[in-house]
């Protein structure tokens, strides 16, 4: 037997009706309660089992690179490869920065990344904000195309841009570095997808108060992009960060003006591969990258699925 409460006209509780419970009503229920619960357990399983074993593939190729990076060198490729070496050399560490100008590589890609990161921001920010929110004469047609460029590869781009870089005179130049990438679609699209999801409410507020378009972009619309500019300024610090085809094409003088994928390529001559240091380069040169992504991981988790990239 089951109750259920009696409401009274004026909407008051007054009293408790039995109910009889219909033969074997409580034992289907139960039924598939459990096998709900079952069918969830074996899902959740077997989910966490693909997640560890694709972890473990994607992860194999890292581990054997970090523990290489402690090998003597005659000992990274032997074969058949072994996890550890017969010594362990914290001094590979040491002798990237004297094989190498390896601190210079460093601050180099430090200084194209963040600035690459901040020019980004401005330009993809105000661009998105001009496709979601403003309204003018072919605003969807000029964004279409816009996002076409997408489609073409950056192999595609690299000599008319070489140019264009002869033309301003900013060949071997830090702008060579930063500025030429800096105006790409994805992060507009990234931006605009997010503005477009912002209230109108909030907009149309901060223009009866007197607000006018940049006004409501700085104090309104802007301070509510935390995620997606943290997202977009992941993607961008990576995608400076791990740039080696560009750098190689415009910088001459790599010993001041080359980056770490210049840098990690430098451990390659005519004479042999010192495979103990370009590992413990890489390893060093992935620092920085790691913090970052640990650090914004709750922004990049909240900015993905706010702004149009989490399969909405």
């Amino acid at each position: 037997m089951s109750t259920s409460p009696l409401i009274s006209p004026l909407g008051t509780e007054t009293a408790e009706v039995l109910e009889p419970d219909e033969p074997g009503r409580r034992g289907r229920r139960g039924d598939r309660s459990a096998g709900s619960r079952e069918r969830v357990t074996v899902g959740t399983i077997a989910a966490y089992i693909t997640v560890g074993i694709a972890a473990v593939i994607f992860a194999a190729p890292l581990v054997y690179a970090f523990f290489s990076a402690f090998k003597p060198s005659r000992e990274v490729m032997q074969a058949p490869p072994t996890l550890f070496g017969s010594e362990f050399r914290w001094e590979n560490f040491a002798e990237v920065f004297t094989y190498a100008p390896f601190t210079t590589y460093i601050a180099n890609s430090f200084f194209v990344s963040i600035a690459g990161v901040l020019v980004v921001l401005v330009v993809s920010s105000t661009a998105g904000y001009a496709f979601g929110r403003l309204r003018w004469p072919g605003r969807d047609v000029v964004f279409v195309l816009f996002l076409g460029t997408l489609m073409v590869p950056q192999e595609v781009l690299v000599i008319p841009m070489f140019v264009v870089m002869q033309w301003f005179g900013w060949v071997d130049t830090y702008q060579s570095l930063i500025f030429p990438w800096a105006f790409t679609a994805f992060g507009t699209f990234l931006m605009r997808q997010f503005f477009r999801g912002i209230p109108f409410e909030l907009e149309e507020a901060a223009r009866v108060d007197g607000a006018g378009p940049v006004r409501t972009f700085l104090q309104v619309i802007l301070p509510l992009a935390g995620s997606a500019l943290a997202v977009l300024a992941v993607f961008t610090f990576l995608n400076y960060w791990n740039s080696y085809l560009w750098p190689l094409i415009t910088v001459n003088d790599y010993s001041s003006l080359g980056t770490l994928p210049i840098g990690l390529a430098s451990f390659s001559t005519q004479n042999g591969t010192r495979w103990d240091l370009q590992m413990a380069a890489s390893i060093i040169s992935m620092i920085p990258t790691t913090i970052l992504v640990i650090a914004l991981q709750k922004h990049l988790v909240k900015g993905i699925a706010t702004s149009g990239l989490g399969g909405r």
